[in-house]
């Protein structure tokens, strides 16, 4: 859904960020997955304008604007660095906060976000358990626990495995969450099982919605009109 929707540039705390839609109140943070960017927020701050919100979508490290920058990686450190900062501003800037994210960004905004007064919150295709993504790829890559314990750090297609991020998710699973939340799930999403999510959403009381034969990213034929109804609705 594409339109001639305001946004303005805006850089907080040294990541550039973009404001969408006309002034208002309320506010949703975007916060985007892995191969992503802040300018693929358009959609869904096309629809959140039309129900009286603004968005403030932002480059996750390593993404966009700062797709250059290597030596800050896109990890969960950075990524609670940073989510808070645009909070931040957030909070500061409009009354209501909101929060959409999807895929890695839910991930980071679950340990971020828990304990904010944020509203109402969107996860589309989320990795709400970390640890199992970690193992399926490690079974995946035939990886055991000792080779990534001596080695540090595996690459592999899908993103490097590391021990120290790999002991901070065992470390660290998501207990809390209480912010009223949906949840927009593909049936063949390999990178979190039905299981997962469904026992994720039964424990912190989510609206679930799955939508069977779609993968991951929602990106295949009919995916997008998919989703955007899933806005219309939850926004």
């Amino acid at each position: 859904m594409k339109s001639n929707i305001y946004a303005r540039n805006v850089n907080v705390d040294g990541i550039p960020a973009l404001v969408w839609g006309s002034k208002s109140e309320k506010v949703y943070i975007h916060v985007h997955g892995k191969m992503s960017r802040k300018e693929f927020a358009e959609s869904f701050a096309v629809i959140a304008e039309s129900k009286g919100y603004q968005t403030i979508s932002f480059d996750l490290p390593e993404h966009g604007e700062r797709a250059e920058n290597n030596e800050y990686r896109c990890d969960i450190w950075n990524g609670i660095r940073d989510i808070k900062l645009i909070a931040g501003y957030a909070f500061k800037h409009w009354k209501a906060v909101f929060l959409y994210g999807s895929s890695l960004g839910a991930f980071f905004s679950l340990h971020a976000y828990k304990e904010l007064p944020i509203k109402k919150c969107l996860f589309q295709s989320p990795i709400v358990d970390m640890e199992h993504l970690i193992k399926k790829m490690m079974t995946q890559f035939s990886v055991t626990e000792d080779d990534l314990r001596i080695r540090g750090e595996i690459p592999n297609p899908i993103d490097p495995l590391r021990w120290d991020y790999y002991q901070y998710v065992k470390a660290n699973p998501i207990t809390a969450w209480d912010i009223p939340t949906a949840i927009l799930y593909g049936g063949k999403d390999w990178f979190q099982s039905g299981k997962v999510i469904q026992r994720f959403a039964q424990a912190h009381k989510c609206d679930l919605t799955v939508s069977p034969g779609r993968e991951h990213a929602f990106m295949g034929d009919g995916d997008e009109e998919i989703v955007n109804d899933w806005y219309l609705k939850k926004i």
